[in-house]
């Protein structure tokens, strides 16, 4: 009975922590492709296949769609975005969630016709209930198993057709044929700065806030290229021109805030130049694995892989040798600046 308190209140402390910050979060989500900004030829396909289901209009379902791509580029925003332009319910979970075959089971057995389930990080579904998802992504059917021993026996349901939506930023790590289950597989790439800069800009409207087209400009530089840190850094610019200024974003009180929570000019926090100088300090320009940056930093071998390394490569402070990870003479040019 005790462990049974327990777990209600700790779920009715998430439930009543963060309503406030969840509908705010989903006020800036984008609702349509025409609000959608950015990721143009993935926009292009998914309303060219959308359009072909409700044209025939004979009952088929939109095939299954796999979304890869870094963490923060929109993938969880597309899946909301093709409900809606389907006109069909959401239903959202996450790989780690379903933790038994059962649990995926009471899932699919209450969907309904034309519903989207999207399912986040799909490459970390175990094994066995990725083998039950096979026959339901492809016959539409549920195979259980009923009873136990020489009486168990195997129970074949029929489900309503609908779609998978999966999201991952390891699209290695998804087993092959759970991957060749998916019709439409699409890379979310990372977006333009004039792409960024109108986001921020959409942001700020969204919250109520009038932003220069400078400040606009400056945030755009810093958010990585990635739109859920632009909205992270528009909210906590607008909270500190709530407090120091008169509530309007203009390029001081930008620049200000960000100097605060120090972030540079190409968008790199504490974290990440920690993380450049702790190999530099202690392996100069020798390769350094990942396990190793991982012990070094305190953080998670896959955080880093998967938060950290992608943009510092791009930016070219960072390269991959088959030794290990290399701090490039860029990275350290820009080391010793931050340090004056």
């Amino acid at each position: 009975m005790s462990i049974e308190r327990s777990t209600e209140r700790v779920v009715d402390i998430k439930s009543h922590d963060e309503p406030e910050e969840e509908k705010l979060e989903k006020s800036l989500r984008p609702t349509s492709f025409q609000e959608y900004i950015g990721q143009e030829r993935l926009k292009t396909n998914l309303k060219l296949a959308i359009d072909a289901v409700k044209k025939r209009n004979d009952g088929t379902t939109l095939d299954h769609v796999l979304l890869y791509g870094p963490p923060g580029l929109g993938k969880t925003t597309m899946a909301n975005v093709i409900a809606h332009e389907l006109g069909a319910s959401l239903r959202v979970t996450s790989g780690p969630a379903i933790e038994r075959a059962g649990d995926l089971a009471s899932i699919l057995t209450n969907l309904q016709d034309g519903d989207v389930l999207f399912i986040d990080e799909i490459h970390r579904l175990r094994r066995v209930v990725e083998e039950i998802l096979y026959s339901a992504m492809e016959d539409y059917k549920l195979d259980i198993v009923i009873g136990k021993g020489p009486a168990a026996r195997s129970v074949r349901l029929d489900l309503p057709h609908f779609t998978v939506i999966g999201a991952t930023t390891r699209t290695g790590a998804l087993a092959g044929p759970l991957r060749d289950r998916f019709g439409i597989i699409h890379r979310l790439e990372y977006y333009k700065l004039p792409e960024i800069q109108q986001i921020v800009a959409r942001t700020a409207g969204l919250l109520g806030k009038e932003i220069s087209p400078e400040a606009t400009e400056l945030l755009a530089t810093r958010c990585r290229l990635t739109p859920r840190i632009a909205n992270r850094l528009v909210k906590r610019v607008r909270d500190y021109a709530d407090v120091n200024g008169d509530g309007i974003i203009d390029t001081k009180l930008t620049q200000e805030a960000l100097n605060l929570m120090e972030i540079d000019e190409f968008g790199l926090d504490p974290a990440d130049r920690n993380m450049l100088e702790l190999m530099v300090e202690n392996y100069g320009d020798r390769p350094v694995g990942l396990t190793t940056i991982a012990a070094l930093t305190g953080d998670e071998a896959t955080t880093i892989e998967e938060y950290y390394e992608p943009y510092l490569l791009q930016l070219g402070f960072l390269e991959r040798t088959p030794k290990g990870r290399v701090v490039t003479a860029k990275a350290r040019e820009h080391l010793a600046k931050t340090r004056k």
